[in-house]
């Protein structure tokens, strides 16, 4: 006796055994009950989600004769009559399935339409079932509007289509049409485990689940490719050998790129790709395991009181890792791997581009990819001037605008301990210029309008700054959080209650203000904290944004005065590029 594939023996009979489809079950079931019965339906979906199924159960439904032989319309099909014996064997003459991927021309139709003049042989009803109806062509479909329309009583239409975009509107609108969803991958495991079952063959339920995502939502898919599994495992299902059939990633390696990600290290990624390229894992597999991951947890963090799946061995770490990981970070990630699948196939090589795609995060990540001393500019380097004196050969060692006993940085002295707190940034020692040129002060007045900022120092604004520069250089807090912390003002404190004041709304999330409680408290604050809105005159922002135009407005007087400088202006017509005096 032939082999029956699973796809086939497990077909479902009956609308109890449709799996995933309830609001298709429901709606059909109660027009069977009610006898309100349509003369045309339609059926949508991608593949092998039950479009087919569904036709032959309505069919079965309509002509079923009972056990004995007497029954009528019936939302439960016996099964055991001639008429549903016909029809899941392909043999009732009454019911009639056309291609129309193979039949699409207008006298294949015509053929089947001149059947309908005839009352039904056998059965109760004639059904005509058209599948892949999108294919016809537009003749095909204008000779059979009338008859779907007004088609005799004994006569019903179903058609079934993986794309209704391309069914004319004067046929949509002569159906009634239900739209089957694609299955879930937790309702193909389980209808998995229960044909497995049936079949006494043992399975791990990690190589299911694997094979129920990559179905992905075709129960007919998930059928095959458990059939396929089963050969490759010689009647076994184990997940190595099923991830070695589907080429899929270690769930590991996913965690452990997203874990190297939040930590920026870069190192580490690298390392991890490599590894997938010895392997011959695929990079595709590796981007849309990570979208998975990523996309439960967006929602434990949208969502902390989610509960995870505990049967799924990487719950646990999954929720690690979404606490640990800003929530604008979990976003951008996931972003960049759904649109990094697309980029995979313009790569010369995809583990190239898979590089490239989780590189780029860090990229983007404030502070991520930060340059070592060797890789900074000089110190030493003079602002662009053009023209360059042709012959003229630099002198060796500095140029003379820069003072070797003046190299050493200033640190800015903070409030509270120096032997815990870190300066927010440094200013280089400059030399002034004791009579400032009529350009300079134009120059610092036009050019850097712009950046005058509305800064009143306060006590309170002392220690705030302070205290984030803590959190900031211990990365306590990064992200959202920092932002938040940042762009604040301390209006007020007391011992266990603290008043912030903030401009952005945007920036007053529920997960950041708790992170950033948090973080406080971790430095010994264990504080409420209370937020207001309006202008901001002193915040940790403000206080570097002054201090770094302070650094550009010193530099700019430094070059502009210089004698050497003014020097080559006067003799050689020499110019200051704009925007490329930067202070070290």
């Amino acid at each position: 006796m032939s082999y029956l594939v699973l796809a086939r023996k497990y077909r479902p009979r009956n609308f109890t055994e449709l799996v995933g489809q309830e609001h298709v079950v429901q709606a059909l079931t109660n027009a069977l009950v009610q006898q309100r019965l349509h003369h045309a339906y339609l059926f949508t979906g991608t593949r092998g989600v039950g479009k087919t199924t569904v036709s032959r159960i309505l069919a079965k439904s309509l002509n079923c004769q009972g056990a004995d032989g007497q029954g009528g319309i019936t939302a439960k099909p016996c099964g055991v009559c001639q008429a549903c014996r016909d029809i899941d064997s392909g043999r009732f003459v009454d019911y009639t399935e056309l291609d129309a991927a193979s039949n699409r021309g207008v006298d294949e139709v015509q053929s089947l339409l001149e059947q309908a003049v005839y009352k039904p042989v056998q059965g109760r009803f004639k059904v005509f079932m058209i599948d892949e109806v999108h294919m016809l062509t537009n003749t095909a479909f204008n000779a059979m509007l009338k008859t779907l329309e007004e088609p005799p009583e004994y006569l019903k239409f179903v058609l079934a289509t993986t794309d209704p975009q391309k069914v004319p509107v004067t046929v949509l609108s002569r159906c009634l049409q239900f739209n089957l969803r694609p299955m879930a991958p937790e309702t193909v495991f389980e209808h998995l485990t229960q044909v497995l079952a049936q079949e006494n063959l043992p399975a791990e339920p990690l190589a299911l689940r694997m094979l129920a995502r990559a179905a992905r939502g075709s129960m007919r898919d998930a059928l095959s490719l458990t059939d396929q599994a089963i050969a490759f495992g010689n009647g076994q299902l184990q997940e190595a050998t099923v991830r070695l059939m589907l080429g899929s990633v270690d769930r590991g390696h996913v965690l452990s790129l997203i874990d190297a990600l939040d930590r920026s290290d870069g190192a580490e990624i690298v390392s991890l790709i490599d590894a997938l390229r010895r392997n011959g894992l695929s990079a595709a597999s590796t981007l849309e395991d990570m979208s998975m991951v990523l996309q439960r947890m967006a929602v434990i963090q949208a969502v902390p009181s989610m509960i995870e799946d505990e049967s799924d061995p990487d719950a646990a770490q999954i929720t690690s890792l979404a606490r640990g990981m800003a929530a604008d970070e979990t976003q951008l990630l996931y972003s960049l791997c759904l649109h990094g699948r697309g980029e995979l196939g313009l790569a010369p090589d995809e583990y190239v581009a898979l590089t490239m795609i989780l590189l780029r995060l860090l990229a983007f990540k404030p502070g991520a990819m930060t340059h070592t001393p060797a890789e900074k500019k000089s110190p030493r380097t003079p602002p662009s001037l053009t023209p360059e004196p042709a012959g003229e050969k630099p002198a060796d060692g500095p140029p003379p605008w820069v003072d070797l006993d003046e190299e050493e940085p200033y640190v800015a002295e903070l409030p509270g301990d120096s032997e815990t707190q870190t300066p927010p940034f440094q200013i280089l020692k400059v030399r002034e210029s004791t009579e400032p040129t009529e350009r300079t002060s134009h120059r610092r007045e036009t050019v850097n309008s712009q950046d005058v900022v509305d800064l009143t120092p306060t006590p309170e604004g002392d220690f705030w700054n302070a205290v984030v520069r803590n959190m900031v250089d211990k990365e306590l807090i990064n992200a959202l959080v920092r932002e938040l912390a940042l762009q604040s003002q301390l209006i007020a404190r007391n011992s266990d209650r603290w008043h912030l004041k903030l401009e952005r709304e945007s920036l007053n999330q529920a997960m950041a203000r708790e992170r950033l409680k948090a973080a406080l408290a971790t430095l010994g604050h264990a504080v409420e904290l209370d937020f207001e809105f309006g202008k901001v005159t002193d915040s940790p922002l403000l206080r570097h944004t002054v201090a770094l135009n302070e650094k550009q407005w010193a530099a700019q007087d430094l070059i502009e005065n210089d004698p050497m400088v003014q020097e080559l202006m006067r003799d050689f017509g020499a110019k200051i590029v704009p925007g490329s005096v930067k202070p070290i």
